[in-house]
């Protein structure tokens, strides 16, 4: 079987996350201890033992998914598995990043710091209230985008997240928003409903926030990944560093191409795919895009215990 790695994005987060593979793998607890090293603060604490509400902050949802997703990985590693059996890696916004840092293309210490500016960045680029995002479920990428032109009358309003066939996600001022939710109901949308963010993500209004990432990335030192990266806003593989610095900026104001990476990746001999990391969101998007693809979460030491029985 050929094989991608896939990293998950924000609403993944749940508290005591990682907790057990920290306790079966010290691989696993030295990349949340890199983490809490990096950001100067024991975010560990927060994942593990603190409030949701707090650890759904974006700031703090970001780097802890993050952190979560490559203590899986040092896990599946300790057992013998390794990112290079992969032919692709991918991530779904946020887990482009720790994409990158499993390919070692970003340093752990890098990627933590870069999602802690990236979080706080998007909280920061539009006022709470202003913005808002919408799930349209049961109409395809094309039919949203004509919607999303129908509804944003001057404001904001784009097609962000090309989830699966059946779900896509607009972005932008509250109010054109609500006007795309109205407009898919009466366009044979399934549901449509307003979805609990806190901020309006892979749109225009994140301009701000896009410039903030360009001047930290010019920061860091970004490698060849051992695996090529199939990024977002392109759904293809790329390797080039410099390439992968911009489109990590284009990706703060771009569509994530999700349903085309997958189709992508299967285009290219994936046959299966891991999800590594928290929850099985994107286990759930495959299936509906191809489902030929066998997909398997891995986020926990009973996770990986399976894949050797």
């Amino acid at each position: 079987m050929t094989r991608a790695f896939v990293f998950p994005g924000q609403g993944a987060q749940t508290i005591g996350m990682g907790k057990a593979l920290a306790e079966a793998y010290p691989a696993a607890k030295a990349i949340f201890d890199e983490v809490d090293e990096a950001l100067g603060e024991k975010l560990s604490v927060l994942i593990w033992d603190g409030e949701i509400e707090a650890l759904t902050l974006t700031q703090n949802a970001q780097p802890a998914l993050m952190a979560t997703s490559l203590a899986a990985l040092r896990a599946l590693e300790a057992e013998g598995y390794a990112v290079t059996d992969a032919a692709f890696v991918a991530g779904h916004s946020l887990g482009e990043y720790s994409a990158l840092a499993a390919a070692g293309s970003l340093s752990i210490g890098d990627t933590a710091r870069l999602l802690r500016i990236r979080g706080e960045a998007m909280q920061k680029a539009v006022p709470v209230g202003v913005g808002a995002m919408a799930a349209l479920l049961g109409l395809d990428f094309e039919a949203v985008k004509e919607i999303a032109e129908e509804a944003a009358q001057g404001q904001v309003c784009q097609a962000a997240n090309d989830n699966d066939p059946g779900q896509v996600v607009v972005s932008g001022h509250k109010e054109a928003v609500e006007r795309a939710v109205e407009i898919a109901k009466g366009k044979g949308a399934k549901r449509a409903v307003l979805l609990p963010v806190s901020a309006p993500f892979h749109c225009a209004l994140m301009r701000p926030a896009a410039n903030v990432m360009a001047e930290a990335l010019d920061n860091v030192d970004i490698h060849v990944p051992v695996v090529p990266l199939v990024a977002n806003v392109r759904a293809a593989a790329v390797t080039d560093p410099a390439t992968i610095r911009s489109l990590l900026v284009e990706q703060v104001t771009g569509s994530v191409r999700w349903r085309e990476s997958v189709g992508y990746m299967a285009a290219q001999g994936v046959t299966e795919m891991w999800e590594i990391g928290a929850g099985k969101a994107l286990s759930g998007m495959v299936r509906r895009i191809d489902k030929s693809i066998v997909c398997t979460a891995i986020g926990t030491p009973e996770d990986i215990a399976k894949l050797k029985s």
